[in-house]
C-alpha cells in the first residue's frame, strides 16, 4: 500500500503568552500545527486570529514567515500514514475548517491540562489537541485522550523523521512568494530534500 507523509510543525514564537507558557511546561516548543505537503503551504491548526490578542482564537492557517511566525524557532517532523488514512486525516481537517466559526480555541482546556485536568469542551481545542484528534484518523497513533495531549507528547511519537529544525524563516522549502515578503534571497540545493536539515 502507497505511503504518504504528514508533517507536524513544532514551534516557539516568543510572544509573552508563550513565555507564560514555558513557565509551566519548562519546555522549547508549546505550539504544534499539521501539514500535508513538504513545503508547507498549508498549515493548520488552533491558535490566536489576532496576532496581537492571545484571547481570541480558533480554527487558523498559519503561514511560514507571516504574523507571529516571522520570528518564530521550529522543528519540522513527517510522519508516514498510508493513503487512507492520510486521505482520512486531510478530510477531517478540511470538514472543520468549512465550519470553523462553529470552532473556538480550548483556553480553559489548556490550562486545565497544566493542572493535569482532563476537561471536554464541544467544538473546542487548543493546538496540540487538534493535531491529536487528526493524528487519531490513524488507529492506535496516540495512547491518552486528546483533551491531555500537550506538544511534547506529539514530540515524543517514535515514528517521527526529523526534517529541519532552526528558523521557520528560513525553511528551505518556503516558496518565492514568501521569501520576497522577508527580502530573502535564498538558494537551497534539491538534495535536501528528505534530509533533516539544521540551520539553528
Amino acid at each position: 500500500m502507497k505511503e504518504r507523509k504528514v508533517y507536524l510543525l513544532f514551534t516557539d514564537t516568543g510572544t509573552n503568552f508563550t513565555k507564560l507558557i514555558k513557565l509551566f511546561t519548562k519546555q522549547s516548543y508549546n505550539h504544534v500545527s499539521i501539514s500535508f505537503d513538504d513545503e508547507l503551504r498549508e498549515i493548520f491548526s488552533f491558535g490566536r486570529k489576532k496576532h496581537d490578542d492571545p484571547f481570541i482564537g480558533g480554527f487558523v492557517r498559519e503561514q511560514i514567515a507571516v504574523g507571529l511566525f516571522k520570528k518564530a524557532r521550529c522543528e519540522l517532523y513527517s510522519f508516514k500514514v498510508s493513503e487512507l488514512d492520510y486521505e482520512r486525516m486531510l478530510c477531517k481537517v478540511k470538514q472543520i475548517e468549512a465550519e470553523k466559526n462553529l470552532y473556538k480555541y480550548n483556553l480553559l482546556g489548556l490550562f486545565a491540562i497544566l493542572l493535569n485536568i482532563n476537561l471536554k469542551r464541544k467544538n473546542a481545542f487548543f493546538c496540540s489537541q487538534f493535531v491529536a484528534m487528526i493524528l487519531n484518523e490513524k488507529k492506535h497513533v496516540i495512547d491518552k485522550s486528546p483533551n491531555m495531549v500537550t506538544p511534547q507528547n506529539l514530540l515524543a511519537l517514535n515514528s517521527l523523521q526529523l526534517v529541519y529544525k532552526g528558523k521557520l524563516h528560513l525553511f528551505p522549502y518556503q516558496t518565492k512568494e514568501i521569501a520576497g515578503r522577508n527580502n530573502l534571497e535564498l538558494s537551497f540545493r534539491s538534495d535536501f530534500i528528505g534530509n533533516a536539515v539544521d540551520f539553528s
